[in-house]
Parts: C-alpha cells; sequence; structure tokens
C-alpha cells in the first residue's frame, strides 16, 4: 500500500511540474506577443502529417529533426494553442546579439556594418547618382512609417524598354532575415564599380535589366527603431507575416485570412508594371535553394530546368564556401513542398500569377548575421548570384510583332503538352520581347495573340544557350498574305480556301498561267472542285486591292 501511494505522490509531483511548464510557457508567449507582436517558439512533431494544417496557422520557418521552429502573432498562437501541442517559447533571434551599426553610407561599403535606416536610403540614393548613365533608384512605396521599400534599376539604358530579360533580386521580406538584404547592396556596388572594366558585368549590365530590392520589410527589419536592426520581426509592422499573405494558387487570394498588406499591393503592382523573366528571394535562417512549387506536391513544368538551375547555384557555393555551408539537404537544394508546405508565399505567386521563375534562397542559419561574417557570406555566394542571373538570358527568346505594322504584341508563349499550372510566359507588350526559359531539349511552341492567327513552331534548346526566334502574327480580319487552302496537296476532290475578309476576285491558273477556274466576287470561305491532273497551280486571290499569291499542289490517282 506504501509503494502505490509513493507512486500516485509521484505521478502528482510530475503532473505539477508538467502544468507548471506550461504554465510558464503560456506566460513567456504572451509576454512575447503583448512586446513584440510575435512570438518565435518551437515543438516536437512525431506524426508530420499534420503539418500541412498546422502551416495555415502558423509561420513555420524551419524544421530540424523532429522539431518544427515556428512563428505566431496573437490570432495565429491562439490557433495553434487548440491543438494541444506542447511547446517551448525561445528568445528572438533579432535579440541574441547586439550587431554592429553604422550611420555613414561610405562605412556601409566596408560591409562590416549594417546601416541604420536612414544610411540605407542615403546609400541606395548614392547608388543612382553615382551611376545616373545605368542605375536609377525606385521607390515601390512609401509605408504609413514613413520607410521606403526601394529598389535600384541596373541596365546600360536605364530610362529605355529594351528587348532583353527583366530580372529580379529581392530581399528580407522578412524583416529579421538580414543576410541578404546586406548582400543584395553589396551586389549593386559590385556591378556598378566593375561596369566598364570587367567584361563579364558590362555584357550583363548591356543586356539584361537587373533590379534589386535589398529590403521588403523595413518596418520590420527597424522594429527597435531606425538606429538598429536589433529587435526585428519576421512579420511587418502590422504584425502579419508578408510571405503568407500573397494570392495562391491552391488557396485562394487571401490564405492567411489576412487582407493584402500595403507591402503586398504594393509588391503586386510592382510585378504587375513590369514583365520580370526570372528572379529569387533571399531568407536566412536556414542555407538551401528552395523552387516551386510551396502550395501543392505536384512538380512544376519546368522542374527539370529548376533542378539544373539550382544545382548551378548549390554547387558554386559549394565550391567557395567551407564544408558543411548550404548542405541542409545533402545537394544544397530542395523542392518547396518537399521541404515543408507554405500557402501565399511570393515565390508560388510570382510563378503562377506573374509568370516569373522565382526561387527562395537561404542564406544562413544565422537570421542576423554578425557584420563581420558578412564578407565570408558575400564570397560564398557572390559568383552564384552572376550566374544565376545569366541564366535569365538562355533558354528560348526573341520578338513578337504584327505581320503587316511590325508593332510589338501581348502574345502568350506556349508550348503543347507541357506547360501547365501557368508555366506559360507572356511578351512585354511594350516591346514585343518575350523569354522562355527551358531545359535542353526539343519543343513545339505556339505563338497567339488576341486577334491574330497563331503559330505552332518547333525549336531546340541547348542548355547555357540562347535560342532566337522572331515571330509575326496576322491578324484574323487582315489575313492576306497567308490565305488559307485545304488539303494541300489536293487529292481527287474538293478544296477548301479561307481568307479573314471577303475575296473580290479568285483565279486558279497551270503553270503556263492558263486560267482554269475563276470567281468573282465570292465569300471569305469557297469550296473548289480541283479534277485537273497531278501537278502545281497557283491560287491567286485579289482581297482589299490586294493581289496574293499561293501553291497549290494536286495529287490525282
Amino acid at each position: 500500500m506504501k509503494i502505490f501511494f509513493s507512486f500516485i505522490s509521484i505521478l502528482f509531483t510530475l503532473n505539477t511540474i508538467i502544468a507548471q511548464q506550461i504554465t510558464l510557457q503560456m506566460d513567456r508567449a504572451k509576454s512575447e506577443l503583448n512586446r513584440r507582436g510575435e512570438v518565435y517558439f518551437c515543438f516536437k512533431l512525431t506524426d508530420f502529417s499534420k503539418l500541412s494544417a498546422l502551416s495555415r496557422e502558423i509561420s513555420v520557418s524551419n524544421i530540424k529533426g523532429d522539431t518544427v521552429f515556428a512563428y505566431a502573432n496573437q490570432k495565429e498562437f491562439s490557433d495553434f494553442n487548440r491543438s494541444g501541442i506542447n511547446y517551448v517559447v525561445l528568445t528572438a533571434p533579432s535579440e541574441l546579439q547586439a550587431v554592429q551599426m553604422t550611420d555613414n553610407p561610405k562605412q556601409v561599403l566596408t560591409w562590416n556594418y549594417y546601416p541604420t535606416y536612414p544610411a540605407y536610403e542615403s546609400l541606395m540614393q548614392q547608388f543612382a547618382s553615382d551611376h545616373p548613365e545605368i542605375c536609377k533608384m525606385i521607390t515601390i512605396t512609401t509605408l504609413a512609417s514613413g520607410r521606403k521599400i526601394l529598389a535600384l534599376q541596373i541596365s546600360d539604358n536605364v530610362n529605355t524598354e529594351e528587348s532583353e530579360p527583366e530580372f529580379l533580386f529581392s530581399s528580407t521580406i522578412h524583416g529579421n532575415e538580414t543576410t541578404g538584404y546586406i548582400l543584395m547592396l553589396h551586389l549593386a556596388d559590385y556591378l556598378l564599380t566593375n561596369y566598364g572594366t570587367d567584361q563579364r558585368i558590362t555584357n550583363m549590365v548591356n543586356n539584361f535589366n537587373i533590379v534589386i530590392c535589398p529590403l521588403a520589410n523595413p518596418d520590420g527589419t527597424y522594429k527597435g527603431g531606425n538606429n538598429t536592426v536589433d529587435g526585428a520581426t519576421r512579420y511587418n509592422a502590422n504584425n502579419v507575416d508578408l510571405n503568407r499573405n500573397y494570392p495562391d494558387p491552391q488557396d485562394g487570394p487571401h490564405p492567411d485570412g489576412n487582407e493584402w498588406q500595403p507591402e503586398t499591393v504594393a509588391f503586386m503592382d510592382f510585378a504587375g508594371q513590369n514583365t520580370f523573366t526570372m528572379g529569387a528571394n533571399f531568407h536566412s535562417g536556414a542555407e538551401v535553394v528552395n523552387y516551386p512549387w510551396d502550395t501543392w506536391s505536384k512538380l512544376s513544368a519546368d522542374n527539370a530546368w529548376w533542378t539544373y538551375v539550382c544545382h548551378e547555384y548549390a554547387d558554386t557555393v559549394h565550391l567557395n564556401s567551407p564544408v558543411g555551408y548550404m548542405t541542409l539537404y545533402p545537394s544544397g537544394i530542395t523542392n518547396g513542398f518537399a521541404w515543408y508546405r507554405i500557402t501565399g508565399g511570393r515565390q508560388d505567386y510570382m510563378n503562377y500569377y506573374q509568370h516569373c521563375r522565382e526561387s527562395t534562397i537561404e542564406l544562413s542559419d544565422a537570421y542576423i548575421l554578425p557584420a563581420s561574417e558578412l564578407i565570408p557570406y558575400w564570397n560564398y555566394n557572390y559568383r552564384s548570384f552572376l550566374n544565376y542571373i545569366e541564366q535569365s538570358g538562355y533558354g528560348l527568346r526573341g520578338l513578337v510583332t504584327d505581320s503587316m505594322s511590325g508593332d510589338p504584341l501581348y502574345a502568350k508563349i506556349y508550348i503543347s503538352d507541357f506547360d501547365k499550372d501557368s508555366s506559360f510566359v507572356y511578351t512585354d507588350p511594350q516591346v514585343g520581347d518575350y523569354h522562355r526559359l527551358l531545359k535542353g531539349g526539343s519543343y513545339d511552341v505556339t505563338f497567339s495573340a488576341s486577334g491574330y492567327l497563331p503559330k505552332t513552331i518547333p525549336i531546340e534548346i541547348t542548355d547555357k544557350q540562347t535560342t532566337m526566334l522572331d515571330v509575326q502574327l496576322s491578324k484574323i480580319e487582315d489575313y492576306i498574305s497567308e490565305i488559307l487552302i485545304f488539303p494541300n496537296p489536293a487529292s481527287n476532290g474538293r478544296i477548301a480556301i479561307k481568307s479573314g475578309n471577303p475575296i473580290d476576285l479568285l483565279f486558279i491558273r497551270d503553270i503556263t498561267g492558263r486560267i482554269l477556274y475563276s470567281s468573282s466576287p465570292v465569300t471569305n470561305n469557297l469550296l473548289i472542285e480541283c479534277p485537273w491532273p497531278s501537278g502545281i497551280y497557283l491560287v491567286q486571290v485579289q482581297i482589299k486591292g490586294k493581289w496574293i499569291s499561293k501553291k497549290l499542289q494536286v495529287i490525282n490517282q
């Protein structure tokens, strides 16, 4: 009996300790939510089939073994608590150590400091003013705080829309993931200062339209005030995870249950005003190259291309970094859904809705990298940055124009039996240029535009090479120069002749010029008996006062 009561006493004591721990963690979570608007925590998960549902409630940031690391705002944490899963509240990564800050833009360029917000804005302006012929600063939006989402456009004719790939690098959509923030400033400086002296960089700036947005969530990064990144938050000023706030191809326009945030609306507008061919969104908290899709398990049409390009990025990193860097997965890359599912992410939005090939690149395990490590991480990655930009110039590209006027067309480029889930692309309507990034192989590519007759053309693609193909489309109502005759060759029967406009006169002649058939006037569509001997004949039509000729082959048995 004494043993029984001892067991009961021990069990009661354990339950009391567990209850106290749960209360302690709950109190810590409440304190963090009141102080910062978000809480960082981890929990064990033995049944990972539950993770997909949990990822709709909280913002998962990483998984290590059976431990899930996540963030949540007040509502998200309340939803998570209903799961009954025990958790441990963690110190926010941005409060683990102080980083070196400077308010001197020139000091930022030594790459051993983080800029204050005023220094960041000054540095962006300085890039543009020091290199006005190849660089301009763009204000994507000004937030209620007065902070701005800024971008640099770098190209040889920076104020002119040209037939060239439009490329986008952006970083720090999560405000406490700042490695990419500084590395993108470093990249802008590298491109601008090496233009005209380094042939590779000069060619890149001359042949690409490069846009760099170093800081997509300034309110999160400078949550602790404009003079420090200490205390930075993942979420924005409204405590919303911006990388869960985009329209999602699987879960609809508002997958996180929040209205689109000012940052989200501004960026969607910015993406819609441009025709980005390719891009990447930089994060930290892990080290891996993550490619589409995040929202569903099915692979993208371009999965072979994605793995090829991402391997190039990671393989180059592995050649230029210490053993163990970017090895969350042994190859350094992962399909997004295979890592963990998210909905409302920027990557899937850009691929599905904007037809831009965008990946998510996690640059460092540390969310906020110590300033002393910024130069080493630059050296690990900058060659891969350059390779990645250059990939946007390969594959199939050219102009789609009106066959009569030469005007650029807003056209769709689609590959039958290949494209799926919005993987087709469109031309830039201002210039008519298109850029279809493809893995080496054979493809039948269809070009179409509203009011025009489509064309399908077989093409061959070679990896890391550019196949140029300009295409002219004819208006349906002005389809004169390419009247349709079918079947052609004709055999023992009738031929049909089609035109977009009524035919005024029609003649069919033999090779001597003798008229075998004539008609005037006729409609757009005509059926004609062809009892003539095998041979080549000439069909002549007059449409809108213009004479058009086309050969007809007859094969009679």
